[in-house]
């Protein structure tokens, strides 16, 4: 009854400028975090030879941040509750810059390690406040407009990223993919400070008490979850001892923190939002979405790179017409969100993006750059579809004073969606490219007549052991592109099942 009151009393608020100024300054927060978060890959090679550490040393810069980002992702809304909206996102913002520097200036793995620890910590409460300021800012019929904005830094971000990170490697030095972040985040936190501002709700609830215990399994939850997924199939999964338990302390710490929240009256992510239907949802197609998402942007640039030997900046070139097709479209789902139905949009996001996925599953090795840069055009053309009508119908049923909660866990279960998706199609293109190996070596016998003919124009130049190679380097080659020409179809049909459950929303009605 008291919430009922307080959101009676509250529910009109709006800030004292301009929502759009506000939708600016919480922009280059965003922004700079997003762009951040894969900034990095292209650099690893470079970091590892600097510092003095192997590859497999050099992936803890990824890991480290994703583990402490998971964490915070979900307790955003309660740690504003706590010391208020504005000055965590301006305390995020300070942790964010400042550990960009130290990461830029490390002189050793581990002092690199720990400052990617802070600022994922620090990037971990910047998007979900940034988001539930935004919708909050701005009444329910233009908060598709708002989100096609905000869409434009948090979808074109991570797209630029690969290719700025290995463009300011090439030329300057992987330092300066940290030091970049500096003035844009002294220029995000003056006008954070200038612009915007807590509502009432926030004010009113500052004072809370600490739930430890929900926190800690929520951490161990997250950190284990995240180390599974990301070192999983380097130690082939399961057969590894390490692998089993830390799943099973994941799996524990899941069951404990579900339990904790429900139980408490003041929990660290308040599970009890996810009655809303809507919300539900949308929190489960957009982690489905981030499975498709990071799948493709995963898989294509190592594609580009392993078997057509395209450098990383080419590779990079590539797949960035994407940006292009997002651009686009969110300047369309901008203008049309507000008038036509927000799940018939979100269809037509997901068919766009299956067609996509399915032009990518044609590829071959003699593809030129036009067969990336067209799918990749489209396949970002469908991501403002998805983007802002998702998020829209997501949060449109929800009360202002529950945002901030909800776009924690919405964009947690983004991004694991993207960790699982990540560590599926990295598994299935390995166990892939072995079962089409075994197919296609089948075809490599003395009856072939085809391959007796390959085997002996190539034994004109060179050995019988060399042609064989060669040979196999073939079979290698092409039992790889298999196995690519698989995952892009599986991601295909995902987007395509994921249909059905737009049909669990309920239209929001706009005031």
């Amino acid at each position: 009854m008291a919430a009922d009151l307080l959101d009676d009393a509250h529910g009109n608020w709006v800030p004292s400028v301009n929502p759009w100024i506000v939708a600016v300054s919480v922009m280059l927060a965003t922004f700079m975090v997003v762009l951040d978060s894969s900034v990095a890959n292209v650099a690893l090679p470079h970091i590892a030879g600097n510092l003095s550490a192997t590859t497999d040393e050099s992936t803890w810069v990824l890991t480290s941040y994703l583990v402490s980002n998971a964490i915070v992702l979900p307790a955003s809304g309660w740690l504003a509750s706590m010391i208020g909206r504005k000055r965590l996102l301006m305390l995020s913002i300070a942790m964010f810059t400042v550990s960009s520097l130290i990461c830029g200036a490390a002189v050793s793995m581990p002092m690199l390690i720990l400052a990617r620890v802070l600022q994922g910590a620090g990037g971990g409460g910047m998007q979900p406040i940034a988001q539930a300021i935004l919708l909050e800012s701005f009444p329910v019929e233009k908060r598709g407009a708002a989100m096609a904005a905000y869409g434009m830094g948090v979808v074109v971000a991570p797209i630029i990223g690969p290719t700025l990170g290995g463009w300011i490697t090439d030329s300057y030095s992987w330092r300066w993919i940290f030091y970049i972040n500096l003035p844009m985040g002294i220029l995000a936190l003056f006008m954070v400070n200038l612009f915007v501002e807590d509502p009432p709700y926030i004010r009113a609830s500052l004072k809370r008490r600490i739930d430890y215990a929900g926190f800690l399994a929520m951490a161990l939850w997250l950190g284990s979850l995240q180390l599974v997924l990301d070192k999983g199939q380097e130690d082939d999964w399961f057969a590894a001892a390490w692998i089993c338990a830390t799943a099973a302390l994941s799996l524990a710490a899941m069951a404990a923190f579900i339990w904790r929240e429900l139980a408490v009256t003041d929990p660290i992510v308040n599970l009890r939002v996810l009655k809303n239907c809507n919300f539900s949802a949308g929190t489960l197609i957009t982690a489905v979405y981030g499975v498709i998402l990071y799948g493709v942007t995963a898989m294509l640039p190592l594609f580009l790179q392993t078997l057509l030997q395209y450098p990383a900046l080419q590779s990079g070139l590539a797949v960035s017409p994407r940006g292009l097709g997002s651009f686009l479209s969110m300047f369309v789902v901008g203008r049309l969100v507000s008038v036509v139905d927000n799940r018939v949009l979100l269809a037509f996001g997901f068919i766009i993006l299956a067609i996509s996925a399915a032009m990518l599953g044609q590829i071959n090795l003699e593809i030129a750059m036009s067969s990336v840069a067209w799918p990749n055009v489209i396949n970002g053309f469908a991501t403002g579809f998805i983007f802002v009508p998702l998020t829209t119908l997501a949060m449109g049923t929800l009360r202002k004073r529950e945002m901030g909660n909800a776009t924690g866990i919405y964009n947690l279960m983004r991004n694991i969606g993207g960790s699982v998706g990540i560590a599926v199609v990295t598994t299935l293109l390995a166990r892939g490219a072995q079962v089409h190996q075994s197919i296609l070596v089948g075809h490599l016998s003395a009856a072939n007549p085809a391959f007796q003919q390959e085997l002996g124009a190539l034994q004109q130049g060179v050995t019988t052991q060399q042609a064989y190679g060669l040979i196999y380097a073939q079979l290698i080659r092409q039992s790889t592109l298999l196995a690519y020409m698989d995952i892009f179809r599986l991601l295909a049909g995902l987007a395509l099942a994921t249909l059905p459950l737009i049909l669990f929303f309920q239209r929001v009605r706009r005031k």
